[in-house]
């Protein structure tokens, strides 16, 4: 069994310092989010320093004041402050991407030669799609309209819709799936 000293060096199982940052990245001070949550500053304060093992009504309430569910802070807390991922490199039909992919979205940095059409898009019908212009020109269709999409524009859509990308110039552009809670 490891020593006291041992078990004080140990990184925390769940790091309730995410408290600290919701609550700072809101503006508020330990006093307003007490009041917000009716859970009190000293309880809030030992939790964001991880000097105490909150109960589950206390964590509920705090998640409560941010509008979140007790399961998404816990989630936080346990989490690592960043996760960091390797992009993957493919092509499809005179498309050029490089793919990040992560739990709740993936990223994809395109690059299109002038007159390359992507007419079979992977499916991906839990996603809402955002297709953004970085430098060229890309039609969108979607469905029977046409987004003209020149450098700076974007497009968001539901990513079920049959869509087609064609680069009416050298193109690069970036497009982001992300999962579905709500339409828009």
């Amino acid at each position: 069994m490891p020593d006291s000293e041992q078990l004080l060096k140990s990184p925390p199982r769940y790091d309730f310092s995410v408290v600290r940052q919701l609550r700072q990245r809101e503006g508020q001070t330990l006093a307003q989010l007490s009041e917000a949550s009716g859970i009190s500053v000293p309880v809030i304060s030992k939790l964001e320093r991880n000097q105490s093992v909150a109960e589950l009504e206390t964590i509920a309430k705090i998640a409560g004041a941010y509008g979140m569910a007790a399961s998404d802070l816990v989630a936080m807390a346990e989490s690592t402050l960043a996760h960091r991922m390797k992009a993957d490199g493919y092509e499809r039909e005179g498309f050029y991407f490089h793919r990040i992919r992560y739990a709740n979205h993936s990223a994809f940095l395109g690059e299109a030669n002038a007159g390359a059409e992507l007419s079979r898009p992977d499916a991906h019908c839990d996603d809402l799609e955002t297709c953004w212009v970085i430098n060229g020109e890309l039609h969108v269709t979607i469905g029977e309209e046409v987004h003209k999409l020149a450098a700076g524009e974007s497009v968001q859509f539901d990513a079920v819709q049959t869509h087609t990308y064609k680069a009416t110039k050298d193109t690069i552009f970036i497009l982001l799936h992300l999962k579905k809670t709500n339409r828009f």
